[in-house]
């Protein structure tokens, strides 16, 4: 998600300062960046970055509210961003503040005033109105307009046209990232419609009907399918879901659990395997944390900063893996469901309706996805050949792979361990690579063969991207809500909820809690480990007094706090409706996007639960972590037995009733 920040570029002649020692000062500009919205009692920072001929010594630089009180001062340099941290207002009267470099003039910075709980309005108003109205986009427009509405002062004409020219436009033209990832969707979906028309796809599931004749089986073939695409998760999600839906399909999975199969395994592989497009992010913001713990938390000297400075980021990430308990458990529950074919709650019921005949989706529903168009079945008399499909999506597979460790060996060099090639690789960029060449491969395969001439190509290619727009517009939506609460500043308080004098052995508890609700909020997982990882891990080190890390015995709390801020992000992120990797769930699944939400999210939630309390809490009590994870797997067996039903009794007892 992109960051929105205040620029106020302002022009001033000649500045003169009467530094001791110093010549005057020639200012041409200077940049002052700054939040969107001032929340009261949240701490902020501001940039001030000096553009021109500043001497090296530098101008002083303050920040001070409408009374005159100084709130942070500084020094700013030629061509360096000087930040002001720290600050903090408490009531509207305090407003405008204002900035002074030197003895120049003051630079006036008003801006929006709300108070500190305003900014969870945002998101809890687009999540409540989809899990009660049922209807996304309408949902996210509202979370999306009152987030703007504060940022454009409260004027509600300035909120409408904010939403379009600023989020929506954003968000979409983001190339960062989100450009590429719409990019590969549609692509993707294009090479679906051309092996769906060619009939590889229907060729594919009667191969695959031979493995996977009865619904556990489906179901254990999908969840397995999930595992063995680890490197990213959108590549996951997208390749596994189109792929295995028509065989969902005929064995009658309800698309509610093949959404749900696909959206638990992306994320938790991608985010534990060592080798991803996940490790790279997560490696630096470890070592972030740590320079941060070393640095400041321990004053950069001493026995305790010296050992954290040693320490290897990645070496950190691979001992944190035991101690994610709610990824490892959740891929533990996909393939527990899969196996004792039981469901419960709202996930039952679908089950139970699609077994009974009474349909994939659910009365009503609306699929993300329309695969009921002509482009989504086999042309009349195409062959069914499976390798029509398999080609192409092997092919996408592959060049995604290949791309990887290309793009990360360009950037590190052929030295470089193979960890490091994958973490330094560029994932948006071979996306695009891998659907690009999975197209072009499907229409050779179609041409060559004479199933489908060049035109039917390319009409089918057009309908299987025409199929993926409304998915696409929840898509950049949910990323323009992403951008409007942290412009609103969600996270930032959020986080100020951790601060205070927390016990340390509640600590990994506490911050995957927290790590939880700001995925949940902001809808992004990648988002929250930003913001959390450089801050609980210097909050771990203080608490625990730094010297417990050398001898070993705290050095345990450290990873289970790092290893909570990854659980808990993608814990919230499977818990949110406005999440991307929830919506391309919904998306590859051709499910209604609520429907999905609403029937995961009782999974999630027992999932949470157990990996909370027996792991994050119970290894703070001195539980081994293997315990916890067997123990967790063993909880997760008896509530199915107990509680799950499996799907031939749910549909006699309804039956019967």
């Amino acid at each position: 998600m992109r960051t929105n920040t205040l620029r106020a570029s302002l022009l001033a002649s000649m500045v003169a300062a009467a530094l001791p020692g110093a010549a005057p000062i020639s200012m041409v500009a200077q940049e002052v960046e700054g939040p969107k919205v001032i929340l009261s009692s949240v701490p902020f920072a501001v940039q001030v970055t000096g553009i021109g001929d500043i001497p090296p010594a530098g101008a002083p630089v303050e920040l001070r509210d409408n009374a005159g009180r100084r709130l942070a001062s500084g020094v700013v340099r030629p061509g360096e961003a000087t930040e002001l941290s720290g600050i903090s207002v408490d009531s509207r009267s305090q407003l405008p503040l204002s900035v002074r470099i030197g003895e120049g003039p003051e630079i006036e910075l008003s801006r929006p005033f709300a108070p500190a709980w305003f900014s969870l309005l945002p998101p809890l108003l687009a999540i409540v109105l989809a899990l009660i109205f049922r209807e996304v986009i309408t949902a996210l427009l509202a979370g999306i307009w009152l987030g703007a509405l504060a940022v454009a002062g409260y004027n509600p004409l300035s909120a409408t046209w904010r939403l379009v020219d600023d989020y929506v436009v954003h968000a979409v033209g983001d190339t960062g990232g989100h450009t590429q990832i719409i990019v590969f969707s549609l692509m993707l979906g294009g090479m679906v419609g051309l092996i769906s028309r060619n009939g590889g796809t229907a060729g594919a599931a009667r191969r695959v009907a031979r493995i996977a004749w009865n619904r556990a089986r489906g179901k254990l073939a999908t969840s397995m399918a999930g595992l063995v695409i680890f490197f990213d998760d959108y590549a996951n999600t997208l390749v596994v879901g189109n792929t295995m839906r028509p065989i969902t399909d005929r064995l009658k999975i309800s698309r509610e659990k093949l959404a749900y199969l696909i959206d638990s395994t992306a994320a938790p592989v991608a985010a534990i395997v060592p080798i991803s497009t996940w490790v790279g992010y997560q490696v630096s913001l470890i070592g972030d944390g740590i320079s941060v713990a070393a640095g400041e938390t321990l004053g950069g000297a001493g026995a305790e900063a010296a050992f954290l400075g040693g320490l290897s980021p990645y070496a950190v990430f691979v001992q944190t893996i035991p101690y994610l308990f709610y990824p490892l458990l959740a891929i533990a529950f996909v393939v527990l469901t899969s196996v004792m074919n039981r469901d419960f709650g709202p996930m039952a019921r679908a089950e139970a309706r699609a077994a009974a005949g009474g349909g994939l989706l659910a009365e009503g529903a609306t699929p993300v996805v329309d695969t009921g168009k002509s482009f989504a079945t086999a042309k009349e008399g195409a062959p069914l050949h499976w390798w029509n499909a398999a080609v192409p999506v092997l092919t996408v597979v592959l060049v995604v792979l290949g791309g990887l460790y290309t793009s990360g060996r360009g950037a590190v060099g052929t030295d470089a361990s193979l960890r490091d090639i994958f973490g330094a690789a560029d994932p948006f960029s071979t996306l695009l690579w891998g659907s690009l060449a999975g197209c072009a491969v499907a229409v050779v395969l179609s041409t060559a063969q004479g199933i489908l001439s060049v035109r039917e190509c390319v009409e089918a290619w057009i309908g299987g991207m025409k199929a993926m727009m409304v998915a696409m517009i929840i898509l950049a939506l949910a990323w323009s809500l992403g951008a409007v609460v942290k412009d609103v500043g969600t996270a930032a308080y959020l986080t100020q909820l951790l601060d205070g004098n927390l016990p340390l052995a509640l600590l990994p508890a506490l911050v995957f809690v927290t790590s939880g609700a700001m995925a949940f909020a902001t809808g992004t997982s990648w988002t929250t480990m930003a913001i959390m990882l450089p801050l609980v891990i210097p909050l771990a080190v203080s608490l625990a007094g730094g010297s417990g890390f050398v001898d070993g015995s705290q050095y345990g709390i450290l990873l289970a706090t790092t290893s909570s801020v990854l659980a808990g992000a993608i814990w919230g992120d499977h818990c949110s409706p406005i999440s991307d990797t929830t919506v391309l769930s919904s998306t590859a699944a051709a499910c209604d996007h609520i429907e999905h939400v609403r029937t995961q999210l009782p999974y999630a939630l027992l999932v949470g639960a157990v990996g909370l309390l027996l792991g994050s809490v119970g290894t703070s009590l001195g539980l081994p972590n293997w315990v916890a994870l067997l123990g967790g797997v063993g909880v997760l067996f008896l509530f199915l037995r107990l509680f799950g039903k499996p799907v031939a009794e749910i549909v006699e007892r309804e039956a019967a009733g």
